[in-house]
């Protein structure tokens, strides 16, 4: 055993830490999408909360291994490496920043809320852009920085990969959270 292989080892534990924890994320989404009272999404808030600890390990961990097999086997101007450590930053701004700031809302609304049914805005606050597209969009532009790492294509193809997995998980977010919210507002007006 090489140490290439263990930090490759290392490298696809991250990528599965990280998949695993947006696959429990996504989960949270959804129950809380369905949920009706505030005793029913707080236990999903409260998981979500811990789950996305688990993302930063997993981005250091992809960094890391990924710049020790660049340094090693790849250079550092290889354009779908590139385009990898760009998708890795768009990861980070985009759960550590803006779907943090959105569930941070959506907690004090919670708390805000008290037991019993949610308030619209809580139930807004659970469809919220800020949470869907960037957990999807992520998950997209994960598939394709994996697409890139096994075809490694060219700066062009690399990039159009990443754009792609971006919009498609985009598309299904607002798929997924304007049907409910139009649910929502039809209820609220009738």
């Amino acid at each position: 055993m090489d140490t290439y292989h263990v930090v490759l080892y290392i490298h696809i534990l991250s990528l599965l830490l990280g998949i695993g924890a947006g696959a429990v994320l996504l989960t949270c989404l959804f129950q809380l999408k369905a949920a009706r009272t505030v005793e029913q999404a707080v236990p999903w808030g409260t998981v979500s909360a811990k789950v996305a600890k688990l993302f930063p390990v997993a981005v250091i961990g992809l960094f890391g291994t990924g710049a020790y097999m660049t340094s090693h086997v790849w250079t550092w101007s290889t354009r779908w490496i590139d385009i990898g450590i760009a998708g890795l930053v768009v990861l980070g701004v985009q759960g550590g920043g803006v779907a943090e700031r959105t569930a941070k809302k959506l907690e004090a609304a919670l708390h805000a809320n008290g037991a019993g049914p949610l308030s619209p805005e809580c139930r807004r606050l659970a469809l919220h852009p800020g949470l869907w597209v960037m957990e999807l969009s992520n998950f997209g532009v994960v598939l394709a920085v994996v697409w890139n790492m096994t075809e490694k294509p060219d700066l062009g193809e690399s990039l159009a990969a990443v754009l792609v997995g971006y919009a498609v998980g985009a598309g299904l977010a607002l798929l997924f959270s304007r049907a409910a919210q139009d649910d929502l507002a039809a209820a609220a007006a009738g």
